[in-house]
């Protein structure tokens, strides 16, 4: 009876919470007019302030990147595009990529009536420059020689050395150098100590209100909306009102969600199929199974310590791989709801087509040797062994082989554990008579693995199901999950993990260039374990693959030999295995349709569906309001 009488209190809490939401706004905010989307970081550290140009963290994800400022440029994993944003084409190189030329689009203006000129990313490059808090400090000052405007819409940067992607920096993607407002900041004593409060925004929406205490932040869109990229480029965004509002864990956002009070949220798989089940209105990026998002621009999986043994040899490492059955590893991590990826980018549909379809042929000639002989390690049926596995949980999938490898994937490595048992056993380690790995002194073999301490994140899911999967193979695992992860890879004190810069940086997202995932991997970043390791938490490199990041640097992002070239180096980390990639990060979103719908989805896949990304602008003029109040 008490354990019924404290529920019963813990869901009129919460119910109580996701009300008062609303009336915290006043009676001139009606919900019909209004989304609502959780905050993604959680509660705001710093309500206050809204300069996000320090190297400090603002919580830029409570609509300060999504609704108040627009970008240069902005890549889009979904459509696999670059928009240009506040720029009106793409960045003008010259030869040797020493000097870079941006053309603005004209007609843009602040929220406070002046207009965005070449003088306001002028000042803000020149600012960035000058203090060395400022985000972007040391980038700019490693390449910009000079800054200037030739005419209102036009700025030039001259390179100290050539660098043939320095528009990136101002490419967002979950962040980059966005402009900030030189009639502003170049009144303020210090740019540091600003709070920027109130705000201007270049983006369609204004800050209205907020709460002090963290919670909310409520965003109105522009009268003069048709003064910004957003308007220019998609339309009006519908909803007049944005309120990002924390609600903190996935059982209170799904009681929210429930309540309408809540129209968009990153869940967990549980929370989303609690949803599902018991509000009507509510649906996933996708209508069946899986559910998940499959544009995430981001591949998870495990990483080595390539700096120490036995993680340093190629032969171990590609024995604990083939000791993986990912068919039950996915079960265990995501109940078989992800789409499995055999190369170290994710398996989004445009990436699909970019490299995993060209490079398939090459995938299912892999070979690795094995008792002297060749030993293909590819298998292209594992989307089809993962779609049975689902059958047999009750789940409805497609019997389209061709849709169920858009759905699962084009396929993964072998489960063979008697070829991973020869490598091992190659490389001086046995089995004792329970059947357990000796090491090759003779101890019994015992891996940690290291993890973030959230059991619903990615990365804890890995850990957890490669504990199991290698278990099974006989070897003792430990999953060690622990706030101080990011730490510890770092400065390379770990063996094996699932934390920390995925197994292979994620690539932009909307663009085949791969130089961003590979040039992790130079051998320029090599530090001792110990130290500080600026590059790819492995600590692994290979000479060609510095030849590869060499060449890339040499050509423009959009030339077919930057392709050709990413080709190469993927198959140069493949055949490596320094880490292993897993599946692509599968993103679980919940939206409630009771007052607005036309999200993107998996049926319509116009944006990226996430309401954290700075994209979600462009998401909103193509929402549709129900008519219900």
């Amino acid at each position: 009876m008490k354990k019924l009488v404290f529920l019963s209190l813990v869901l009129l809490m919460v119910f109580t919470l996701s009300q008062t939401a609303f009336s915290q706004l006043g009676p001139n905010v009606p919900r019909n007019e209004t989304i609502v989307a959780n905050i993604l970081s959680g509660r705001i550290g710093s309500p206050d302030n809204f300069n996000v140009w320090p190297a400090t963290w603002r919580s830029p994800d409570r609509g300060i990147q999504q609704l108040m400022l627009e970008p240069i440029w902005i890549v889009d994993p979904a459509t696999g595009k670059v928009i240009n944003a506040l720029a009106k084409e793409k960045p003008i190189y010259n030869s040797d990529f020493t000097k870079m030329v941006v053309k603005l689009r004209e007609g843009c203006y602040w929220s406070d009536g002046v207009e965005f000129t070449a003088d306001d990313l002028v000042y803000t490059v020149e600012l960035i420059m000058k203090y060395q808090e400022l985000g972007y400090n040391a980038t700019f000052t490693e390449y910009v020689k000079r800054v200037y405007k030739t005419d209102k819409y036009t700025v030039v940067f001259e390179l100290k050395k050539p660098n043939a992607r320095f528009h990136a920096y101002f490419l967002d993607r979950w962040g980059a150098c966005r402009p900030l407002p030189k009639h502003v900041f170049e009144k303020v004593k210090d740019p540091i100590s600003f709070d920027f409060k109130p705000p201007i925004s270049s983006g369609p929406y204004v800050l209205h209100s907020y709460d002090p205490g963290g919670y909310w932040v409520l965003w109105q869109r522009r009268e003069d909306w048709q003064r910004t990229p957003t308007g220019k480029l998609f339309g009006m965004p519908q909803p007049k009102y944005v309120l990002f509002y924390y609600y903190g864990p996935t059982e209170k956002q799904v009681l929210a969600m429930n309540n309408h009070q809540l129209d968009m949220a990153d869940l967990t798989m549980e929370g989303l199929r609690s949803v599902l089940s018991t509000n009507k209105y509510a649906r996933a990026y996708r209508k069946e199974f899986p559910y998940i998002v499959n544009v995430d621009p981001c591949v998870s999986g495990v990483i080595f310590n390539n700096a120490k043994a036995p993680w340093n040899n190629k032969e171990v490492r590609w024995a604990l791989t083939l000791a993986i059955d990912i068919v039950e590893y996915v079960g265990l991590a995501y109940d078989g709801a992800v789409t499995v990826s055999a190369l170290h980018i994710p398996a989004t549909p445009a990436y699909m087509e970019w490299y995993f379809k060209p490079l398939e042929p090459w995938l299912k000639n892999l070979t690795i040797t094995v008792d002297g002989k060749p030993f293909k390690v590819y298998d292209p049926d594992v989307p089809m062994r993962i779609a049975e596995y689902a059958k047999k949980r009750g789940y409805n999938v497609p019997s389209d082989p061709n849709e169920i490898r858009k759905i699962f994937g084009l396929g993964w490595y072998k489960y063979a554990p008697d070829v991973a048992e020869k490598l091992l056993i190659k490389n001086g380690f046995k089995r004792d008579k329970d059947g357990k790995w000796l090491t090759p002194e003779g101890k019994p073999w015992k891996i940690t693995i290291l993890t973030p301490p959230n059991p619903a994140s990615v990365n804890f899911r890995n850990a957890f199901a490669l504990s199991q999967v290698w278990k099974k193979f006989g070897i003792d695992t430990e999953v060690y999950a622990t706030e101080n992860d990011g730490t510890l890879m770092n400065v390379g004190d770990f063996e094996v993990s699932t934390s920390g810069q995925w197994p292979a940086r994620e690539p932009w997202g909307g663009h085949p260039d791969l130089y961003r995932t590979l040039e992790q991997f130079d051998s320029a970043y090599y530090r001792p374990l110990g130290e500080y390791y600026p590059g790819h938490q492995c600590r692994w490199t290979n000479p060609k693959l510095d030849q590869i990041i060499k060449e890339m640097q040499k050509v423009s992002w959009d030339s077919p030999k930057n392709k050709a070239l990413g080709m190469e180096g993927l198959k140069i980390v493949a055949q490596d295995m320094p880490t292993i990639p897993t599946f692509t990060y599968p993103g679980v979103v919940g939206y409630d349709e009771y007052y607005w719908t036309n999200y993107p989805t998996a049926e319509n896949p116009y944006c990226i569906p996430y309401h954290h990304w700075p994209n979600f602008k462009y998401m909103l003029p193509f929402l549709k309001p129900t008519g219900r109040k």
